[in-house]
């Protein structure tokens, strides 16, 4: 089978495709054909070696795809079985070992794609917004990237709590996207001098001088001091990612002085400890989507041999929605983006 390994840590160029064997399913395991892997930031942090991993590896642990055979000890899943992960390495590949137990049933009404495009970012999108801090009816938000793929289902999933959404973004056509998820107010950080103090000013002249109730920040670095001032007395930054790089340590009595203000730095997994919680979050995800209460946007596939392209696309910023490899395009296909939502059940985002 064809996989994309990291040779070594380092930059786009050190992913190369190879043949390596095809795996057996141990006990416990699933054998599945990948029909699309998602591509993360956090696989660009682990072949660039800012989280430890062991070199060459198999990049990525998101996909979808169908089961083929099963390991000993295995119960609940069987051959033909559509299932979705994003916990299981070595996803970027033809096939993938997924162990049971992180293994999400898909329902035959959602699109395997699809399936793939929202299981990490749908699942983290839910838990930001009904678990770490969850929105009521009547809070300001302020959610950073919100043309990237958390931020358009994480505004989707916080419109309909009630909440009213202002986004930052990086371009015009960006803020046409967040729009159209549901923003109130997007601001375009490109056109402004400093962040950190003309982006404060916004949300309170949007906010009546308040602040927001909550900041949803995967940028990190960039705008950590800007969200921070954004907030309200004893408002939450949840600080969920790095793109722009990692947050400095920073001196707790800040939020005092701020108005007893809360930050966290929550991860997925702590928010699926357990099976039950996994399935309940991600049914209430694939029951919008196939609803058509959920829109996902799929704003790039390439195919499995461009993982360094996808892997550019999203460090450059260039890419709204989410960005997935699939095996089956020819590996002279063109990476497709910004070519609309995978909206609803059985939508096919490819070309």
């Amino acid at each position: 089978m064809r996989v994309i390994q990291a040779l070594q840590a380092g930059g786009p160029d050190v992913l190369e495709l190879v043949e390596l064997p095809t795996p057996v399913p141990g006990p416990g395991e699933l054998l599945v054909d990948v029909a699309a892997a998602g591509v993360n930031f956090i696989d660009t942090y682990r072949r660039a070696g800012v989280y430890p991993m062991a070199y060459p590896h198999v990049v990525g642990t998101e996909g979808a795809g169908v089961v083929t055979a099963v390991g000993p000890g295995v119960a609940d899943f069987e051959p033909g079985d559509h299932v979705a992960w994003t916990n299981a390495f070595g996803s970027y590949a033809e096939q993938v070992v997924v162990p049971a137990d992180v293994a999400i049933p898909v329902p035959a009404s959602v699109d395997l794609r699809v399936a793939a495009a929202v299981g990490l970012q749908g699942l983290t999108a839910h838990y930001l917004v009904t678990s770490t801090y969850p929105v009521q009816p009547g809070d300001d938000v302020l959610l950073h990237a919100g043309a990237g793929g958390v931020g358009l289902l994480a505004t989707q999933l916080a419109v309909r709590r009630g909440a009213r959404v202002i986004t930052t973004v990086s371009t015009e056509a960006k803020a046409e996207l967040s729009r159209a998820a549901g923003a109130s107010d997007v601001v375009n950080y490109a056109e402004l001098d400093d962040l950190t103090s003309e982006l404060p000013a916004i949300v309170r002249d949007l906010t009546g001088g308040r602040g927001v109730a909550v900041v949803y920040d995967s940028v990190g670095k960039d705008t950590f001091e800007a969200s921070l001032a954004s907030l309200r007395r004893r408002g939450m930054l949840v600080l969920f990612g790095g793109s722009s790089g990692q947050v400095p340590p920073f001196d707790l009595q800040r939020l005092n002085k701020g108005g007893s203000l809360f930050t966290t730095r929550p991860k997925l997994d702590d928010y699926t400890a357990t099976r039950a919680e996994l399935l309940d979050r991600a049914s209430e995800v694939f029951a919008l989507v196939a609803s058509g209460d959920l829109d996902v946007r799929v704003g790039a596939t390439f195919p499995l041999a461009r993982a360094a392209d996808a892997h550019r696309a999203l460090e450059g910023r260039a890419t709204t929605g989410k960005v997935l490899l699939v095996p089956d395009l020819e590996p002279g296909s063109d990476g497709v983006t910004g070519t609309g939502a995978a909206s609803g059940p059985t939508t096919d985002p490819a070309p």
